[in-house]
């Protein structure tokens, strides 16, 4: 990913929306009173590896996990931090290398071992303090290595896009860029800002992914607003994504805003779904072995349920993917792909579009040559659109190719 560049321009929010969103260098970093700092704690051989994640006043927190059975530790311990101090969350600490994931009751204690820490080092409640982990499974951690790292880390904190930058790369694993966004909005004459730091490359499909996400505002609400409004912002965003159409045991997304009483100051929810729209792109565009990236479009569905359903479908799909990789426009790999959901596709109303070009009409009339498809999909964005005809309701997902290069990286991930 290319890391968004500083600029006033205005960003058209989804949905009908008129919110002025001005796009801001930094993520997380971008946020009033956050700081950050990412280190090598050599829980990975040269690369950093531990990031830590303050706020100046405690915040609500709202969470949505991975819907795997299997749950790593610190996934566990945080969830019952968040029940225990849901509203007056502190700090995040997350490190890469290790995902501390199948490691039973050591894992558990460790994973608290290192919320005690951070909250010793830091002045806070260990159960103010959120744990993260990515990495190899079945892997204890390293504690000697992640306690000096910690101590490293709190004496590093700062506040800026730097920091921000260098607790982004620190949370990394197969990833080749760090992945920050943030947007501010302006509620009358005050300004709010939204921002985020994640990582995510591999073991990635729709219902999350191998992915963490950090997202934070200055905008006050209450608990319950910012978790409606996470959820809202994670089913568009982080839930319509795949890179391999594989889910890990340690992904979630877990936002800060100061407690209020109500609701979120209008314009939140149009940055916070700019900002997990960018960090979600970001992932499959920095997918693992990624040559290309695909938009997948489902228009005229009969309810956002459906036309989320086909979406993912699509851009889950190997067969997809891997004509995708070597550009061969095999249209019924999508078609295909999208009636096996059962979702009640009509097979003599859906049209498929390539590009801006029909491709196939009403279900049976291919109307794209072969070679004409060949040249749309030789570029390295491409997008299709999969119009139902049968409602009015639409969906957007995002996925990349399957190359000889994932297979590379994932046959040889721990070696």
């Amino acid at each position: 990913m290319i890391a968004p560049s500083a600029s006033d321009q205005h960003h058209q929010a989804t949905g009908g929306s008129q919110t002025r969103l001005i796009e801001l260098r930094g993520g997380l970093g971008a946020v009033p009173g956050v700081k950050l700092a990412g280190v090598h704690a050599g829980i990975k051989k040269r690369k950093p590896d531990l990031a830590v994640v303050t706020f100046a006043e405690p915040m609500a927190c709202a969470s949505v996990v991975t819907t795997n059975e299997i749950k790593a530790a610190p996934l566990l311990v945080s969830e019952q931090h968040i029940a225990i101090s849901g509203t007056t969350m502190r700090a995040i600490v997350c490190n890469a290398g290790c995902a501390n994931a199948c490691t039973g009751e050591r894992g558990e204690r460790d994973a608290r071992a290192t919320a005690r820490q951070a909250a010793a080092l830091l002045g806070i409640e260990q159960t103010e303090v959120i744990v993260a982990s990515t990495g190899v499974i079945g892997v204890y951690l390293p504690m000697d290595r992640m306690h000096k790292g910690l101590e490293r880390a709190v004496k590093d904190l700062e506040e800026g896009m730097e920091a921000a930058y260098d607790a982004a790369e620190a949370i990394m694993t197969t990833d080749n860029e760090p992945k920050l966004a943030a947007y501010a909005f302006y509620d009358g004459k005050t300004r709010y800002v939204v921002g985020g730091i994640a990582k995510g490359s591999g073991m990635i499909a729709p219902n999350m992914a191998t992915m963490l996400a950090f997202i934070a505002t200055n905008a006050p609400m209450s608990r319950e607003s910012l978790r409606d409004e996470l959820r809202k912002a994670n089913d568009t965003s982080f839930n319509m994504i795949s890179v391999d159409g594989d889910m890990s045991t340690n992904d979630s997304c877990y936002a800060f805003a100061p407690p209020g009483d109500g609701a979120a100051p209008a314009g939140f929810a149009d940055a916070l779904r700019a900002v997990t729209r960018q960090l979600a792109i970001a992932m499959v565009t920095d997918g693992e072995g990624a040559t290309k990236t695909l938009t997948v479009d489902v228009t005229s569905a009969n309810d956002d349920a459906q036309a989320r359903a086909v979406a993912r479908a699509i851009i889950n799909s190997n067969l997809v993917k891997t004509a995708l990789y070597g550009e061969d426009p095999n249209w019924g790999r999508i078609v295909a792909a999208a009636g096996s959901v059962r979702a009640g596709v009509d097979p003599d109303t859906w049209s498929l579009y390539l590009g801006d070009k029909m491709w196939v009409d009403r279900g049976a009339i291919e109307v794209l040559s072969e070679a004409e498809g060949h040249r749309e999909l030789e570029n390295t964005s491409v997008k299709i659109r999969l119009d139902l005809g049968i409602g009015n309701a639409t969906a957007t997902a995002w996925g990349c190719d399957l190359s000889r290069d994932y297979v590379r990286i994932n046959a040889h991930y721990r070696t």
